[in-house]
């Protein structure tokens, strides 16, 4: 925290990842409260994400060329913008399903600006040798959000309805961009040449080119397979088949942060030089186990012991994942590399988002199996794919 601009990136990050959690929560229970569907539930958590998935090398290449703080500003005012538009729309009654999937998908446009931008930055802002803890400090970052911001966002939506949940939301957008305003904005060293399609084109050639990011894209987007199919199945899970409430959906989510945070802060203070394959199939392998309880579940306290589990292998995942990203990208193509490999290895989410709809009209259970599948074949692909030697020297043609 005393390397100058940390402190405030890591705040403007954590107050952005307060609103993407309380959004994650609030969007899919205000479409099941709202409209009743499953099915339109995760269509809309595919319209969320898939357009940012495929805009993302067009992204990282601007993140590259212009500058990473000025674009997660623009980023979270879209995303503050969006949000207000939906609640107003439905507490006007002029939300049919076609625009809220529409605004969603305009929304998702932006999403790699910020997933990439402020991540991209921790490497440059922190010193090599702080990696790990700033890494750690980026995951329990994220379950502290999740940890906070989901039961929030369930209880707003229990006591107020899902139009509070998301306009305040969008609040929290507005003051993580107002954080994120005066960050310093470091210049990337090599300056890029020809246009920003062109670049974009190199940042996608880069990163499937990159052994590493490949093997880690492959693994990654299997195993959010799972992640997709359990953001639906689960609040159907809670509210169906148990009978509880949008609170306790929230309170579940917040109960998988805190036990993230926890492993984050003790897997970020050892080195995972060397390591970092195992500890990515290790967590996967717990996550897997943990979603097999979820089939079983005939209470509350069944499901939270699978979620609590699940984010235990949130920290040494993390780490693994974005210390073994950081080392093996060459700094000149953090911003394009970034936002294309992160996009990649999320794209199963939407993925996993859309097939939840279908499966759970079929069998719930169902479901929750293929999550299960998903998550084990992921478990078999770090070490197959990702090579065990450093290869960040690997194709560079030009920077730009």
């Amino acid at each position: 925290m005393r390397v100058p601009g940390f402190a405030r990136l890591y705040a403007g990050l954590l107050l952005g990842r307060v609103g993407g959690s309380m959004t994650f929560v609030a969007l899919v229970l205000f479409v099941l409260e709202r409209y009743h569907s499953p099915q339109l539930a995760g269509a809309t958590a595919f319209m969320a994400a898939l357009p940012g998935v495929v805009v993302s090398p067009l992204a990282g290449a601007l993140l590259d060329r212009y500058g990473r703080a000025r674009l997660v500003v623009l980023d979270y005012t879209v995303a503050a913008a969006t949000l207000g538009l939906i609640a107003s729309l439905s507490a006007l009654h002029a939300l049919p399903p076609p625009l809220l999937l529409a605004i969603v998908a305009v929304s998702s446009l932006t999403n790699p600006l910020s997933w990439a931008g402020a991540r991209s930055l921790f490497p440059i802002l922190a010193p090599r040798h702080l990696w790990e803890h700033a890494n750690g400090l980026d995951s329990s970052g994220h379950v502290i959000a999740t940890l906070l911001a989901s039961p929030l966002a369930g209880t707003l939506v229990g006591l107020f309805g899902g139009e509070w949940a998301l306009a305040t939301s969008g609040a929290v957008y507005v003051v993580a961009a107002a954080v994120m305003l005066r960050l310093p904005d470091p210049r990337n060293k090599a300056a890029q040449v020809g246009s920003v399609l062109r670049n974009a084109w190199l940042g996608l050639n880069y990163t499937l080119g990159n052994p590493t990011l490949r093997g880690l894209a492959l693994t990654l987007s299997t195993y959010n397979i799972g992640n997709g199919l359990l953001a639906i199945a689960v609040p159907v899970l809670v509210l169906g088949r148990l009978h509880s409430s949008p609170a306790i959906v929230g309170v579940l989510w917040g109960l998988m942060g805190g036990a993230g945070l926890a492993s984050a802060l003790v897997a970020g203070r050892m080195s995972s030089q060397g390591r970092e394959r195992q500890m990515i199939v290790a967590a996967i392998v717990i996550a897997t186990l943990a979603t097999a309880i979820l089939p079983f579940a005939n209470s509350l306290v069944v499901v939270g012991a699978a979620i609590i589990t699940l984010g235990f292998a949130t920290g040494p995942f993390d780490i693994g994942l974005f210390t073994l990203r950081q080392r093996r990208t060459d700094p000149a193509w953090f911003g394009r590399a970034f936002a294309v490999s992160m996009s990649l290895n999320s794209v199963g989410n939407p993925i996993g988002s859309a097939l939840a709809g279908p499966l759970i009209a079929w069998s719930l259970n169902g479901a929750l199996w293929t999550a299960v599948a998903a998550c084990a074949i992921a478990a078999v692909l770090p070490m197959l794919f990702i090579p065990s030697a450093d290869d960040a020297a690997a194709p560079v043609s030009s920077a730009g």
